[in-house]
């Protein structure tokens, strides 16, 4: 007691207390005597004798640096509102303090609560010793209450992050993957070791090497996003099943992935076409990251995958529009105005055409209304796609009841059989809508030794109108 009781007791700069366990010692006796033999159950099932303990407990002396932690005055005032200070909060890290000394140990340590006798909350690493003499009787027990409350709150505010930042993950409404990609990272590093330096030539000589590195990546984790995207019902059969999702097509994205990664873009994104488990197919946006803290190892990446499947229907559906006509589903005359462009340009000759204009369309709106004109129009769209289906050739709608195939290749025996095919198809139509039969006139042509495809044209065009003259001075005859 000697040195405790010097001014090294005193002028230690961590809290410390001097307290006389002996009548816990007694409690200790009596509840063995009882044929308690599990403390720690024993006091679990019985609370309030644990504050009984702690009321047993008495503090013979502290230092000045217990008064100041605890905003005491003296020791006086300290003792007097123990109430305050010790609350319901530190009775489990107590029980655990009791279990040592049961157990023999003559050293013990916890973390808890404690309160300054102005209401803060601090966190407390308490240290407990058995003073030597004192083993039999525990009347000098040696304590130090360690103020540790920022290093708890940093463990508190870490722990806050790494709760929202996995809650942020499970919960994204975007399919988040985590990988490592050390092994690519490898990879890349060795052929630069042996002096390659166009990566794009290396891949095209071995496109083996781009299979390998997809065997190389190494999935740690998906979310609730990923599962549902790709029709998963868990992890273990999404991973099980990823060569369904990333079909042939993501070779070749994961082609430029290497690329960008070779040049050194450790972020970056790219569309992308994967497929769901019931093979539905999901077109995405994919943005890939390396992680901070890994960008010399790529052994934590991240890769969000948005899915823009119904943007890219509706883009297809408006590029569909710009080209068709959705009456008819043949290409509308913006398109016939582009492949005739085209074909202007092309080298291929000859080149034939059709033209096609329905006869008495206008009276039929007339006298029966605008739907039974349009189930006729409806009724030639499909046969000309029926026509030129496996061919190289193009139905346009360009007019209200106007439409012309473009044969690029096609000589005059090619454009003898796709009449002969037209005329079959309109005669089987015909006999099915016997109510609403449906008459064309049709006019050709093919293009001579160096004529221009616009004269080709108008020549089929002239061919058509006589034919469509011939046709309305027939039904005036008397």
């Amino acid at each position: 007691m000697e040195t405790l009781d010097s001014s090294i007791f005193d002028l230690t700069p961590i809290p410390m207390w001097i307290e006389d366990f002996s009548e816990v010692k007694q409690l200790f006796d009596l509840w063995r005597n009882q044929g308690v033999e599990n403390l720690y159950e024993f006091l679990s099932q019985n609370e309030n004798l644990v504050v009984e303990c702690a009321h047993k407990i008495k503090i013979i002396k502290v230092n000045q640096k217990v008064l100041d932690l605890f905003e005491a005055k003296n020791q006086e005032e300290l003792c007097a509102n123990l109430n305050l200070i010790f609350k319901k909060e530190m009775f489990e890290a107590h029980i655990h303090e009791l279990e040592a000394l049961w157990n023999g140990k003559t050293h013990f340590s916890s973390t808890t609560i404690n309160y300054t006798l102005s209401g803060k909350r601090i966190d407390v690493q308490l240290r407990g010793a058995i003073l030597p003499g004192s083993e039999t009787t525990f009347d000098r027990i040696l304590i130090t209450t360690e103020d540790i409350t920022p290093y708890q709150n940093a463990l508190r505010q870490e722990e806050k992050n790494r709760r929202l930042a996995e809650s942020m993950f499970i919960y994204s409404p975007t399919s988040l993957w985590v990988e490592d990609f050390s092994r690519i990272k490898n990879r890349i590093d060795q052929l630069r070791l042996l002096g390659i330096e166009d990566f794009r030539t290396f891949l095209d000589v071995h496109p083996e090497f781009v299979r390998q590195c997809i065997e190389d990546i190494l999935i740690l984790d998906v979310n609730q996003s990923t599962l549902d995207l790709f029709k998963a019902p868990d992890k273990t059969t999404l991973l099980k099943n990823t060569h369904k999702i990333f079909a042939e097509e993501m070779v070749e994205t994961f082609r430029e992935q290497l690329i960008e990664l070779w040049q050194g873009n450790i972020h970056h994104k790219r569309e992308a076409v994967n497929y769901a488990l019931d093979g539905q197919i999901r077109n995405v946006l994919l943005q890939f990251t390396v992680f901070p803290g890994y960008e010399e190892t790529w052994g934590l990446v991240q890769v969000a995958l948005t899915d823009i499947t119904a943007r890219k229907k509706a883009e297809n559906y408006l590029e569909y529009l710009g080209q068709h006509d959705v009456l008819t589903k043949l290409y509308n005359r913006a398109f016939f105005t582009e492949e005739l462009n085209r074909l202007n340009r092309s080298i291929i000759r000859p080149v034939s055409s059709i033209f096609l204009d329905m006869n008495g369309l206008k009276e039929t709106n007339d006298q029966l209304g605008h739907d039974i004109g349009d189930d006729l129009l409806r009724r030639v769209g499909n046969i000309l796609n029926q026509a030129i289906m496996n061919t190289a050739y193009t139905a346009s709608r360009i007019g209200g009841d106007e439409f012309v195939i473009l044969m690029p290749g096609a000589d005059e025996a090619n454009v003898l059989m796709m009449l002969q095919t037209i005329q079959e198809l309109f005669n089987i139509d015909n006999q099915y809508y016997s109510s609403h039969p449906i008459s064309i006139a049709i006019g050709h042509a093919t293009t001579k030794e160096n004529e221009q495809v616009e004269d080709m044209l108008k020549r089929a065009d002239h061919h058509m109108y006589q034919k469509k003259k011939s046709y309305y001075q027939e039904i005036l005859l008397p």
